[in-house]
């Protein structure tokens, strides 16, 4: 069973389109670049797949079910907006995400926040963006959920930081699920990839094995993201 199965998805904002008869397979095992320019739709898809979106057209199934309860049981969702307190500290965080979700390894959050270097005795009011991003990554990747959904988490920080998470969301990705991870910094992304799938105007532009492009485009899927868009 396909951990992301879409067909016919259509979901306009006040007459505007967003997604446009989308349709879209994608197998567990598996970590995907979600690719394109400003208002391609990235964030609409993945909001809808977490469940946080509603009044769609089409069908939707994401581990076998249709976006709700079920679904959101199997889903950790990281939206591209911070989502904790001011006021918590990392701590605090951890135990509101074990109250919320059964799935979720609070040793294995700890250890993040450790591999992180997260000050435990600071609010989030007292850090900075790269750390709030690094415990937003630490408790969205400590759920064992059949489906990540990242949504641009590297962005706002600097190089090294980008390094660091990367290296943190990889050792902590079961193998087994599907990570869906969309970002504007294809060259950060590039190497961790297996996938990507680059979205314009709310359709699919071009969908394939990272390996494949590469090799039928002669570039890096840096260099043929520039190309696609600039044309």
């Amino acid at each position: 069973m396909n951990a992301i199965e879409i067909t016919g998805l259509t979901k306009a904002y006040r007459g505007r389109p967003a997604l446009q008869d989308l349709s879209l397979s994608l197998a567990p095992g598996q970590i995907v670049g979600l690719m394109g320019d400003n208002g391609s739709g990235k964030t609409t898809l993945l909001k809808i797949l977490a469940g946080v979106l509603a009044e769609w057209q089409g069908e939707v199934r994401v581990a076998g079910h249709i976006p709700g309860p079920e679904s959101k049981a199997l889903v950790s969702f990281l939206p591209d907006a911070s989502f904790l307190p001011d006021t918590h500290k990392p701590a605090d965080s951890i135990a509101q995400f074990a109250r919320f979700f059964a799935d979720f390894d609070e040793a294995k959050a700890r250890q993040m926040v450790d591999f992180f270097g997260l000050p435990w005795d600071r609010t989030l009011k007292e850090m900075s963006k790269g750390m709030r991003e690094k415990l937003q990554i630490s408790l969205a990747m400590s759920r064992r959920a059949k489906v990540y959904l990242l949504d641009e988490p590297i962005s706002g920080v600097d190089p090294a930081s980008r390094d660091v998470i990367l290296r943190g969301i990889l050792s902590n990705f079961d193998e087994d699920a599907l990570m869906l991870i969309s970002t504007h910094l294809i060259q950060d992304v590039e190497q961790i990839v297996d996938s990507v799938l680059f979205l314009r105007g709310g359709a699919v532009l071009l969908q394939g094995g990272a390996d494949e492009l590469r090799a039928e485009h002669g570039v890096s899927l840096d260099a043929l993201f520039r190309k696609v868009y600039a044309s």
